[in-house]
């Protein structure tokens, strides 16, 4: 994996050779949490994005201090390396490793390709729950050149940031208001925020979930313009594929200026009075 800009990806083989090893920790993060208690990578500690990683009371992510109670908790230090991977192709595994970036964890890693190629390859799982000693993980203020807020979106129209919507083709244009299955996170509008580019997230990975290589990303998004040396600001629906795609482009592309609205569509499409965007675009 020599061929990307950072040392942020581990192959399933590496996984198993290092499931003893204390100094690592294994994270699964799901967007169907259910998954994690059928089967799960041994010695993997589980986090239900919904109920352990978002604030119950406002829509947001948890604090600093609540971050590290939490990773603290489960036997996380800042010490470990923490390995993260997940269902649906990673995406709330990647969520949770621009969260742990945000917060100023860089010792942190992506397995290549989601559970379901660890399943299908019979390596070993478990239904055992990792009983870990409390640890202490102390968060960082949080990185706000990762992360972008709506009033940088707003002032980023017709400016020289570069907007990639990372949604559907169908989101993108408005034929649907929210991805198929999730009407629940959708908005009042549908359409895309205008100027925005569509690269979808799955254009950036293979048919098993691993990702492509460097330059075939490179080739992807350059034909985009997204390459430019423009910033650029990622969003999807919730914030969970526009992290994916952050991590494409920040980390294994190797490009500074990447920050993802985690706000996303359904604060975008539900907002008075922001202009709104249909059809196929750019």
């Amino acid at each position: 994996m020599a061929d990307y800009a950072k040392d942020v990806l581990v192959d399933t083989d590496w996984v198993e050779q290092h499931l003893n090893d204390d100094s690592i920790r294994i994270v699964e993060v799901d967007e169907n949490p259910a998954l994690y208690a059928e089967a799960h990578i041994p010695g993997a500690i589980g986090f239900d994005w919904k109920t352990d990683l978002q604030d119950q009371v406002k829509r947001d992510f948890l604090g600093p201090e609540e971050f590290g109670e939490l990773f603290g908790s489960r036997g996380i230090s800042n010490d470990h390396t923490i390995v993260l991977y997940g269902d649906r192709n990673n995406w709330f595994a990647a969520y949770t490793y621009w969260y742990l970036r945000y917060y100023g964890h860089d010792n942190v890693k992506l397995v290549n390709g989601p559970r379901e190629k660890w399943i299908s390859e019979g390596r070993a799982t478990t239904t055992e729950i990792p009983g870990h000693a409390a640890a202490t993980f102390t968060a960082k203020p949080g990185d706000d050149t990762i992360r972008a807020k709506r009033d940088e979106v707003l002032g980023a129209l017709g400016d020289s940031e570069v907007l990639v919507d990372v949604r559907s083709p169908q989101e993108f244009s408005g034929e649907l208001i929210a991805m198929a299955g999730y009407e629940q996170e959708g908005a009042q509008r549908a359409g895309h925020i205008p100027g925005a580019k569509s690269i979808p997230w799955a254009q950036a990975v293979k048919e098993d979930g691993t990702f492509k290589s460097a330059d075939e990303l490179r080739d992807l998004y350059g034909g985009k313009g997204v390459l430019s040396g423009d910033p650029i600001i990622a969003y999807c629906r919730i914030g969970e594929r526009s992290a994916h795609t952050w991590f494409v482009l920040h980390e294994l592309l190797g490009i500074d200026d990447v920050r993802n609205y985690d706000g996303s569509w359904t604060e975008w499409g539900n907002m008075v009075a922001v202009p709104v965007e249909k059809g196929a675009g750019s």
